[in-house]
């Protein structure tokens, strides 16, 4: 049941199915485990972050763009900071880690189901003049998803108060991408 990432028909309850296909060839340990532990929390958080995502192409033309993306950028570090912690020790089994690439993949569920949305939401703000023309959408995503995991992961190993709040950093995240047209 592999849905091409980016699909505007990818609902939370697909969501959750795609992560439950790609879960059985990676466990390895019994229930309870930490690979059982860390699906079932991507099962519960991945759809939520993925309509945060998809919400987006609702919000073009509406708002303020640097609202829309703080809204994401919030969420993102929220996400990061719950999942992370969990993977860490999953990720120590190379095979594991392996297992799960190939699956992410089969199962569209890689960094594109993050990226795609993102993208074309600031895409499609920079057709209607709201974000500047030189902006490129696609790189503007990948550092506001690179910004938001950098901050949960300076909260996980270092702790909350290394930085700035979540609220703040969400901010900043935004307002470093510079993309209000001059």
């Amino acid at each position: 049941m592999a849905i091409p990432s980016g699909s505007p028909h990818l609902t939370s309850q697909d969501t959750r199915r795609l992560v439950l296909q790609m879960a059985a060839p990676l466990r390895e340990d019994g229930p309870g485990g930490q690979v059982t532990h860390f699906l079932a929390l991507l099962q519960d958080r991945l759809p939520l972050w993925l309509g945060v995502l998809r919400d987006l192409e609702h919000r073009a033309g509406r708002g303020q763009v640097r609202d829309n993306l703080v809204v994401v950028a919030r969420a993102g570090i929220g996400y990061y900071a719950d999942v992370q912690s969990a993977a860490l020790p999953v990720f120590s089994s190379p095979a594991v880690a392996v297992r799960f690439r190939h699956a992410l993949k089969a199962n569209g569920l890689g960094p594109p189901a993050e990226v795609t949305p993102l993208a074309s939401y600031l895409r499609e703000e920079r057709l209607l003049g709201r974000v500047a023309a030189e902006v490129d959408p696609e790189a503007s995503a990948r550092l506001l998803l690179a910004g938001c995991l950098r901050h949960a992961f300076v909260e996980l190993f270092v702790g909350a108060d290394a930085g700035p709040s979540r609220e703040t950093a969400a901010e900043e995240i935004v307002r470093e991408l510079r993309l209000e047209p001059r």
